[in-house]
Parts: structure tokens; sequence; C-alpha cells
């Protein structure tokens, strides 16, 4: 059996939708929906994530947790990727971020560490911060990122915990960019430009974007490393399929492009001339605000991975197809 904690949301249920299409469906998805019910019940957009997939079993995050903690999960398991977490950079809540990104996933690790399981999980872009010390994925790097917000602290500390504790040599922790594509929409706020830009661009021909509020960075020339969540979840299936890499990986492309690249793809797609409206970032984000991020996939590339990834043009034509009628991969 296979465990993908997370299993409902963005990147965990294209995870389920791939590991179905490669004949897997001996699979306990682990979630929450806000109404507390199953993904037959609740009411929550989330659950349209898991229409269609095939799988065994479906627990709450916390009956879950309980029947680790207990040992009471009497079927063996031979797999848990965890990419159940809050993603959110703006929630402020400290306690929570603590226990349920922190400390739940010290407890998964140990219990598959323990039983001598498979264990990928979500670590974070986030992590990196302003970019300061680089976006190497080695170790000395790690120990010096300081990330922005808790989202990105509490996958810092669950990363500097893997590595004091030598357990990097067996488990994996893949450090996910800036992650677009289908199944996102339940997200809110969190949701990709591209998501929340499609229907204006589509419908009006217009799209915003923030100024820079710095002289080195043109409007919208502010950069990110965009990764189209086929290919994140590409990776993900390389390290399940390979149990013998171990370690902290970067998700990325390795080529950070601009917004005005990614508008000017997503108003390609939907045949519309390209047409932005630059306004004010909001002062909070100021000095919280990415300026340029680049994954660099040296390590990754050098422990076997050879897949190219999908041109950021390529990417949001194949993503729009989805958004035209709101389908779910």
């Amino acid at each position: 059996m296979k465990i993908i904690t997370g299993g409902a949301g963005f990147i965990g249920s294209c995870i389920v939708a791939r590991l179905n299409e490669l004949g897997f469906d001996d699979l306990i998805i682990v979630d929450h929906f806000e109404d507390n019910l199953t993904p037959d019940t609740t009411t929550d957009i989330k659950a349209r994530n898991l229409i269609g997939k095939k799988y065994i079993k479906y627990y709450d995050k916390t009956d879950f947790l309980d029947l680790v903690t207990g040992n009471k999960l009497d079927v063996p398991i031979s797999v848990v990727i965890h990419m159940g977490a809050c993603s959110s950079t703006t929630v402020q809540d400290a306690k929570y971020f603590q226990e349920n990104n922190l400390e739940y996933t010290r407890i998964l690790a140990n219990w598959a560490l323990k039983n001598e399981i498979r264990f990928i999980y979500a670590s974070s872009a986030a992590t990196y911060g302003d970019g300061g010390e680089g976006y190497k994925d080695d170790d000395d790097t790690v120990r010096k990122c300081k990330p922005l917000n808790l989202y990105g602290q509490s996958k810092q500390d669950f990363d500097i915990w893997a590595l004091e504790n030598h357990y990097l040599d067996r488990i994996v922790g893949l450090k996910f960019f800036n992650v677009f594509g289908p199944n996102e929409y339940h997200k809110e706020d969190m949701r990709s430009v591209v998501n929340k830009a499609y229907k204006k661009v589509a419908e009006e021909g217009k799209m915003v974007l923030f100024k820079s509020h710095r002289q080195d960075y043109s409007d919208g020339e502010q950069k990110r490393d965009f990764i189209y969540v086929k290919d994140a979840v590409d990776v993900v299936m390389y390290f399940f399929n390979n149990p013998q890499v171990n370690g902290i990986f970067n998700v990325g492309t390795g080529e950070a492009k601009s917004w005005n690249d990614l508008a000017n793809a997503l108003f390609k797609a939907v045949g519309k001339k390209t047409n932005i409206e630059y306004i004010p970032m909001p002062e909070i984000l100021h000095d919280k605000y990415q300026y340029f991020t680049q994954a660099d996939m040296t390590k990754l590339r050098a422990n076997g991975y050879k897949k190219p990834f999908t041109s950021l043009t390529y990417a949001v034509a194949d993503y729009v197809k989805y958004l035209k009628d709101g389908k779910c991969w």
C-alpha cells in the first residue's frame, strides 16, 4: 500500500492521478476537509480533485495520525508521500505551523524510518527566503537558509531536524519552487497567477501584475522558477522508483522566467494580445517579496534525473485546456 498525505490537495492529488495512470490503485489518501466529512459527503471544493481517482481508503489527517501513533495500521506500507501541510505564506499562527507542518511531519518520518518505509516529503523553495544564500540544495546552504514567513520556517525547521539527525541518507525532501497547474482551484489566494488571471484574460483580454519597487527590476520583470505540476510529479515519481536515491533536492526547472514571460504565455494560450496593467505592491509585501528565484538543479541531475522540463509556453497552454472547462487532472 502507498500513502499519500495531502492526497486531495494540489500536488498530492496530481500524484494520485499519475499513480493511477501507472496502474496503482492500492492507495491510502490522507487529507482534511473544512467540514470534517469524507470525499463523498463533503462540500469542500478540494474533494473535486479526487473525483474519478482510484484508492482503497481515505483518512482524515487527525484520524490517520492516531493510527500511526497507536501502531494500528494493519496493512503493509511501502511508501509515504507526504504532501500534507498548510502552504499559506500569509497565515500568522506560529503554533498551528508548529503542530500541523513540523510536528506532524516528524511523527510520520519517525514512524516510516522505524518501519523501514520509504518517506518522501514536501519541503519548499520558501525556505530560501530572499535568496541571499543562493539556491543550492547542498547541506551547507540548507543550514544557512532564512525563510521570510512562518510557512517557509516550518519547512526549514523540518529540513534542519532531518539533517541534524542524519536521516537524509534514508529519506527524500523536495524543495518545490513555483508549481502551477490543474487541481489548484481550491487554494484561494495561494493559487498561481495563471489560475487567478485566466478568466479576466480570456474574457476581457486584461491582466494585472505588481509593479517593482526596486530600481534594478522593471515592472513585471521580477523572476521566478515556474514549474508545471506534471513535471513536479515526474520528479516525485523518480524518487518513488529509485529508493536508493535520498537527500534534499530542488524541484524547479533551473531557469527563472519573469512575470511578464508568464503573462505573455497566458495571453498567447487564449489567443489574445498582451495587455498588462501594473499595480502597486502592497506595503506589507515589500520586505517579504522574492524578486528572483532559480533552482540549482545540479544535484538532481547528478543523481540520475534525465527528463527535460516543460517550457513555460507549452505548460501554460496545456494548463489552459483544464482551465477552460474547470477540469481536474
